[in-house]
């Protein structure tokens, strides 16, 4: 069997009572969300001006990353699937407000009331049809546009994903795409299997100099350039995409179009029996561009 968990069952079965009370009780899983969240919140570049932000966990869990946005002065509402993980939140009576609901069929939050997001390890799970209902691309399509109307305009998300393959991670950032996100892929320690994290940094908004994608960490904690990962396209530290590119101008090309073409046609509709102007010496003559 797979050991990926979104193989082997929808996420409100597989994180049951049991499975939930087992996740929120490893200390070494508890280590890697406090990891990932500080990292997703470094993502975010809030302003240091010390006003809390009101930010977005999605699959929140049982609020380990929430934790690590209290601890940084942040409000923040959580959004999960699995009741189980939420009572265990509830238990550990978590700073954050709390809200049972499928990121699938969308958000439902109010528009441009959140001025960031995050998420640890959730958005992989909507690739996965567990349900006879359930079109991967519809339901990322929902979630993406939920997130985009809820954010504030220039507002950031940052969504860790462990996508299965390359085809996976390009429909994840090609539907945020679609709504009109703008951003890329940051990946920290592009050429290492067990540390390489994967980042979708996402702004609500066209793109500009401001809302640049930020480096992916290297082998020694620092970040690293375009030209240490430009090797492997699979590895690269940063994959920018945008929707907003501009379009490649299509060729457009005119066929002379002069006086003999416009009579051959005009004689052509009276053969038919049309009602057709008859000929001047203003037939097919050209117009000045003004008067």
């Amino acid at each position: 069997m797979s050991s990926r968990p979104e193989l082997q069952a929808p996420p409100e079965i597989f994180y049951d009572d049991v499975e939930a009370r087992k996740y929120t009780s490893s200390s070494r899983i508890i280590e890697i969300q406090a990891n990932l969240s500080e990292r997703a919140l470094e993502l975010l570049a809030l302003p240091d001006d010390g006003v809390p932000r009101l930010l977005l966990d999605i699959g929140c869990g049982s609020g380990l990353s929430g934790e690590t946005l209290s601890e940084n002065g942040h409000q923040w509402v959580g959004v999960d699937i699995s009741q189980s993980m939420l009572d265990i939140a509830l238990e550990r009576e978590v700073e954050g407000d709390l809200l049972l609901g499928d990121m699938g069929q969308g958000l439902g939050l109010r528009p441009g009331v959140i001025d960031g997001a995050i998420s640890i390890s959730a958005v992989q799970w909507l690739c996965n049809a567990d349900k006879s209902s359930h079109v991967p691309k519809l339901r990322l399509k929902a979630f993406f546009g939920s997130l985009y109307r809820c954010l504030a305009r220039g507002g950031r998300a940052v969504l860790q994903v462990y996508p299965e393959n390359i085809q996976q991670r390009e429909l994840i950032l090609r539907s945020a795409m679609h709504v009109g996100f703008s951003g890329g892929v940051v990946v920290d320690y592009p050429h290492s299997s067990k540390k390489r994290k994967e980042y979708l940094v996402l702004t609500c908004g066209p793109p500009s100099v401001s809302t640049s994608v930020p480096m992916g960490k290297g082998e020694d904690g620092e970040s690293s350039s375009d030209d240490e990962s430009s090797g492997d396209e699979e590895n690269q530290t940063v994959c920018i995409s945008d929707r907003h590119r501009p379009k490649k101008k299509q060729k457009i090309t005119k066929k002379g179009r002069g006086r003999d073409w416009v009579l051959k046609k005009k004689e052509q509709r009276r053969r038919r029996g049309d009602d057709v102007p008859p000929d001047t010496k203003y037939t097919a003559r050209k117009r000045k561009a003004r008067f």
